[in-house]
């Protein structure tokens, strides 16, 4: 009697789009959040926290333990994570998910100068590692104030919480790193006088995007940009971080910082190392840092003549964004009717070193301006052959390499292409790559790869304290020259394209690009 042939399963075929994304595995990790019930707890970490549980890329034995001065028990800080992830998520919540995460979340209390509250982490720590039988790796996320920043360091280790013998220790410290040279340095002192530097991960939240990640993938991984990655080829580049809201209600905090320290300090400057920086050795972590670090050092500071020259400041007055009337910056609420904190600045600056000796680099960043929008434009030098002037044609513009971050995560290069037709006329064309058109899923939000490269031990994409430091160095002078004066500041339109003083930077030749 003749048998069925046996049924020969194919091999499942692997998507191509998705190779490499695979992630690998994290050791069991108890994550305590100081400021658990905070906004950016709230709004960011816990629902990276659930994405990353949603995903399965959550260590196989996780933890979470819940820190803050609200007086609640267990069950209630469950209720309130479970709301935040509810409202905050970038995707649908999955109730078996979300309960598996939250089922054994724990809650202390007390204010981060008490030692009772370390007594009952460390109790709360113990017991965790006690209930598995292992001893868990333990990271603390200090999302606090920055004033309790270095206090909070500092008992941990007077509780003994900073260190294990058979386990991995590791700090996570949001930004600001002090408001000047001066406090990063003491604050840089009183968390290494705790924790080696090893232990210590000062997060940038925009190093975790992808689009910020992928100039290096750009730069490196294609024989196409990296030839013509200097002086030779780029005549200028443009770094633009524009918001469309205003400062709402954070003016308590926003006016005793303004935009330089808000995102030029820091954001800004990082994307600045990721794309003038040299390839290096490996991409570990202290390797790809050495590297950003020589070109901080390479951007000189300016002397206080020299301000003037180099940086613009302005406030947002009345107009309209979106259709909508929006008032100035000095009548927000709780904004001093005479403050002079800027809300937009602009600032040239040159890397002195071989590769861009002599290419401007312009940076601007921008509340209240006519869209949000985060990029980084390369302008090439142009061609100079100058045949192609049929009428009716753009004519030869110089190529662009666009690398947009937000809001739409993606890159572009610009190209002189024929118009059809009978005579040759040329305009510009794009070629244009989208994150979700590529990948076919939703870029992951920046948390989620930062608190996963922490659990991991990979501080690639944080800063080191000399890197802080020399960020600092560049914008300290700007500060002190804009302290000293006095009287108020240039104003520009709400919903516009900033400025018009910060025409003044651009050298001959040089224009804004639209935002």
């Amino acid at each position: 009697m003749a048998t069925a042939p046996t049924k020969v399963e194919e091999p499942e075929q692997e998507n191509p789009l998705t190779s490499g994304l695979e992630r690998q595995p994290i050791p069991p990790t108890t994550l305590t959040i100081f400021g658990a019930t905070g906004d950016l707890s709230k709004r960011k970490l816990l629902p990276a926290l659930y994405n990353l549980a949603h995903e399965g890329a959550l260590p196989e034995r996780f933890n979470l333990i819940g820190a803050s001065r609200s007086d609640m028990s267990d069950d209630d800080y469950r209720k309130l994570a479970k709301g935040s992830i509810q409202e905050f998520s970038r995707r649908e919540t999955d109730e078996k998910v979300l309960d598996a995460l939250l089922d054994g979340v724990r809650y202390v209390s007390g204010n981060f100068d008490d030692p009772g509250l370390y007594e009952r982490l460390d109790t709360a720590l113990g017991e965790s590692d006690e209930r598995a039988g292992i001893e868990f790796n333990r990271v603390f996320y200090l999302s606090t104030s920055p004033s309790f920043f270095a206090e909070i360091v500092k008992q941990l280790g007077d509780h003994g919480l900073d260190r294990r013998e058979s386990s991995d220790v590791r700090v996570v410290i949001e930004k600001p790193i002090g408001t000047n040279l001066r406090e990063a340095r003491e604050l840089n002192a009183a968390v290494l006088d705790v924790l080696d530097e090893e232990q210590v991960y000062r997060i940038d939240h925009y190093l975790g995007k992808e689009t910020v990640q992928n100039v290096l993938a750009f730069r490196f991984a294609n024989g196409l940009f990296e030839p013509i990655w200097n002086r030779n080829y780029i005549d200028y580049v443009q770094i633009t971080a524009a918001e469309d809201m205003g400062i709402g209600s954070r003016a308590g905090y926003y006016d005793t910082s303004g935009a330089l320290r808000d995102l030029v300090q820091n954001h800004m400057l990082q994307l600045l190392t990721l794309l003038c920086m040299e390839p290096p050795v490996s991409f570990s972590a202290d390797e790809v840092r050495d590297e950003k670090v020589k070109v901080l050092h390479s951007i000189h500071p300016p002397g206080p003549e020299e301000v003037s020259e180099m940086a613009v400041r302005a406030q947002y007055a009345a107009g309209v964004v979106a259709g909508e009337a929006a008032k100035g910056y000095l009548e927000e609420e709780d904004v001093p009717p005479d403050s002079t904190t800027e809300s937009y600045t602009a600032l040239r600056l040159e890397v002195d070193n071989w590769r861009w000796a002599g290419v401007p680099i312009y940076l601007r960043t921008g509340k209240r301006m006519v869209r949000k929008v985060t990029e980084i434009a390369i302008a090439l030098k142009p061609v100079p052959h100058l045949a192609f002037r049929e009428e009716g044609a753009v004519g030869v513009q110089p190529n662009r390499i666009v690398l947009t971050v937000q809001p739409n995560e993606g890159a572009s290069i610009s190209l002189g292409a024929k118009i059809p037709g009978t005579r040759m006329r040329i305009r510009p064309v794009n070629m244009e790559f989208l994150y979700g058109t590529a990948f076919m899923s939703q870029s992951p939000e920046a948390y989620e790869r930062l608190i996963t490269d922490a659990m991991r031990g990979d501080a690639t994409l944080f800063t080191r304290d000399d890197e802080v430091e020399a960020q600092w160095r560049i914008i300290d002078p700007i500060l002190a020259a804009w302290g000293a004066e006095s009287g108020p500041i240039p104003q520009y339109e709400a919903g516009s394209q900033g400025p018009a003083e910060a025409e003044r930077l651009l050298q001959p030749g040089h224009t804004w690009r639209a935002i």
